[in-house]
């Protein structure tokens, strides 16, 4: 039951385009699949959704055949295990510091031999223990998609050892938390910054690493792309609602009546 649409796409070195969701609303997950995006970054670090809207939405995302990403609040083993049990397309990890971090999230997402994920063939990702748990295991183990962040300059100084690690898919250039781990925050544009997304850049195309980033504007999208991400979050479902409905407004302002 595991949509592996984009993680097949990175392994054929295609564009994939995503955005975060931050509404538990399936319909709209939907709306977001018809429209054409590749996959759905769940975005449960700075959102608010149960472990059931979480379920819901993967579920709406599979109908439309797009793949569902869960970003984690965190790298502890109970969320990456109930994103995946839910039938998650992957998980993408925020908050880590350190490869050795990193490695101890792939462990918690892959089942033996190359993980030591929690042992549970009877839930949804297994298609509710109906595929035999030997096919299961080899299913999970080969589609799971793994992208952590890369967000701080511990991180970024042990890029080299990241993109060592085997079962990594995506290291994800998160510019807003690194503009701040280095003194300037909301600044991402500043050279500081900008130095060190050159060099994690430079040691995923090293590696032959994935690496992703996030759009907002098309400048901004044709830049990642032309330095090689292949993994690239076009704003969110907030932000693109939020400018649709502005620009709804905008048409009839004019027409309204001036009130005092």
């Amino acid at each position: 039951m595991i949509n592996s649409l984009v993680k097949r796409r990175l392994e054929n070195d295609e564009p994939t385009f995503g955005t975060f969701v931050k509404f538990p609303a399936p319909n709209l997950v939907e709306m977001i699949g018809l429209a054409g995006f590749d996959f759905i970054i769940i975005d449960s670090e700075h959102a608010n959704f149960t472990h059931g809207e979480i379920e819901d939405l993967i579920r709406a995302a599979q109908l439309v055949g797009i793949s569902a990403i869960v970003r984690t609040a965190d790298a502890g083993e109970a969320n990456i295990l109930h994103a995946l049990d839910s039938g998650a397309s992957g998980i993408q990890v925020p908050s880590l510091s350190t490869a050795a971090e990193a490695q101890a999230v792939i462990r918690r997402a892959k089942y033996h031999p190359l993980g030591e994920r929690g042992w549970a063939p009877g839930c949804r990702a297994g298609d509710y223990a109906f595929t035999p748990p030997k096919t299961y295991i080899e299913q999970a183990n080969r589609d799971t998609l793994v992208a952590v962040h890369v967000e701080n300059a511990r991180m970024a100084a042990d890029i080299d050892a990241l993109c060592a690690l085997d079962h990594l898919d995506v290291a994800f250039i998160g510019t807003g938390d690194l503009s701040q781990s280095l003194g300037h925050p909301g600044e991402p544009e500043h050279a500081d910054v900008q130095a060190v997304v050159d060099r994690v850049v430079d040691a995923c195309q090293r590696a032959g690493r994935h690496f992703g980033v996030v759009a907002g504007s098309p400048d901004s999208l044709k830049a990642g792309i032309d330095r090689g991400a292949r993994y690239i979050a076009w704003q969110s479902d907030m932000v693109m609602y939020k400018n649709a409905l502005k620009g709804a407004a905008d048409r009839f302002a004019p027409f309204r009546t001036n009130r005092r």
